[in-house]
């Protein structure tokens, strides 16, 4: 990790707005892919990291992390790698050895272990890590590892070798807030603006839950801060009923500041 850090933000809300925000943010920080509408009016959107994999390990981290101590949650985004470190560590029951086979569920935090089950975030069959094997193995990553550092439990995916080196920090405090730190070290490629990407994502008046899936994000709030009202700010799109901006007709569609820029045009 090298300093000075461009980008530092603060997320608050319930677990599962925390678990939505951190995914999203790591999103935003890997390579993606967009295929085409050929099987249904949706094109379908391929992370370099599976979406579900980013989602397993953050929420293992959330909900199994000793909130006895005051160390935070960090996720970690490296050039090959994605870290995600939880204070606490296993049940004395389970080894390393036992979370790549199949075990039980011995939730460290049932108060909120169930939560994240009724909410279809979590599954109480202690299957998550497998998951986690299976596609990392399906993508053509190695298998992530495991290990305890510091009284840390670390779990590590690799990413494709020939991955961007944005590193990405959220941190989830004891108080249930999200801390997000974006640091770029000398040797990262360019990395494109929110609303830049907002841009390139439209090709035709759209939603913004159109807009918002075209861009693989899952969570409104952080979409809306972070793309949607820049985008807006800096005259790239406009709204297509300006005087209902809460109309459920409402789409939003490329000004000619935006088709320039969408086209390459200076």
């Amino acid at each position: 990790m090298q300093k000075p850090i461009p980008s530092y933000q603060i997320y608050k809300g319930t677990v599962f707005e925390l678990v939505d925000q951190a995914v999203d943010f790591v999103l935003s920080k890997i390579a993606r892919r967009v295929g085409t509408r050929a099987e249904g009016p949706r094109a379908p959107v391929d992370y370099e990291l599976p979406r579900e994999v980013i989602a397993e390990a953050i929420v293992n981290a959330v909900t199994h992390r000793d909130y006895a101590s005051n160390a935070s949650v960090q996720v970690m985004l490296f050039s090959d790698r994605l870290e995600v470190w939880n204070p606490g560590e296993l049940p004395p029951s389970l080894t390393f050895a036992d979370l790549t086979a199949p075990h039980a569920s011995i939730p460290r935090n049932p108060l909120i272990a169930e939560p994240m089950f009724l909410a279809a975030y979590a599954e109480k069959a202690g299957t998550g890590i497998l998951d986690m094997i299976a596609r990392c193995q399906r993508a053509g990553l190695g298998s992530p590892t495991f290990r305890m550092s510091g009284g840390q439990f670390v779990q590590t995916v690799p990413r494709p070798v020939q991955a961007a080196t944005p590193e990405v920090t959220p941190e989830v405090t004891p108080e249930v807030t999200a801390q997000v730190t974006e640091q770029v070290t000398a040797q990262v490629t360019g990395e494109v603006a929110p609303e830049v990407r907002l841009v390139r994502a439209m090709d035709r008046p759209m939603t913004r839950q159109e807009i918002q899936h075209a861009l693989g994000l899952k969570h409104r709030e952080h979409f809306r801060k972070t793309f949607l009202q820049p985008a807006l700010s800096a005259g790239l799109i406009e709204p297509t009923i300006p005087d209902k901006p809460r109309s459920g007709k409402q789409r939003y569609r490329l000004t000619a500041k935006g088709q320039q820029l969408r086209s390459g045009q200076p």
